[in-house]
């Protein structure tokens, strides 16, 4: 019941696909052997964006670094400078978009809610393309000195947040 559930809110893995094996990540492949399987936006040294395949919303960019990174649950407080980093171009994605600040979503889906295990942001333009799709990116607020509440996704903000504080991304509250 959780796996269907699980494949029904971010779709299914990739069959070929082993954790922590950068050479059989779909993903690592948009910076090394098969770049033209990928609709790339934006590109630096650091960090390459491409458009989703299955995209949820309007405008749906997937933001990864060119190092092979599990997931959000791998980082750790050094990593919030790189976070940073991931938001500003994020942003400057969605402003060749023209896309107005309330109309923009970033976030991470936290394991076991991933089907790609390589870090990358969603960097998205609203609205969804239907109440399903919006439903695979829940923003969940803090409480308690929590930043973010139970939850398969944390917003960028919150993640860089979390990790300031010294903490680790979970779907727990945290």
């Amino acid at each position: 019941m959780f796996q269907k559930l699980f494949h029904w809110i971010v779709g299914k893995p990739q069959p070929h696909y082993q954790l922590g094996n950068s050479q059989s990540c779909i993903f690592c492949r948009a910076y090394s052997t098969n770049r033209s399987d990928f609709d790339i936006v934006w590109e630096d040294e650091v960090f390459v964006a491409f458009r989703d395949i299955r995209p949820s919303a309007q405008d749906h960019i997937q933001l990864i670094p060119k190092t092979h990174i599990d997931s959000i649950k791998k980082l750790s407080q050094k990593d919030v400078n790189m976070l940073r980093r991931m938001e500003e171009i994020g942003h400057s994605i969605l402003d060749t978009f023209n896309v107005p600040v309330s109309k923009r979503k970033m976030g991470f889906h936290i394991p076991p809610f991933n089907s790609i295990h390589h870090l990358h942001l969603h960097v998205q333009s609203l609205p969804y393309i239907s109440p399903i799709h919006r439903l695979k990116y829940p923003f969940v607020r803090g409480f308690g000195g929590y930043e973010k509440g139970f939850s398969w996704f944390a917003e960028i903000g919150q993640a860089i947040r979390i990790l300031e504080k010294g903490h680790r991304v979970t779907v727990a509250p945290c």
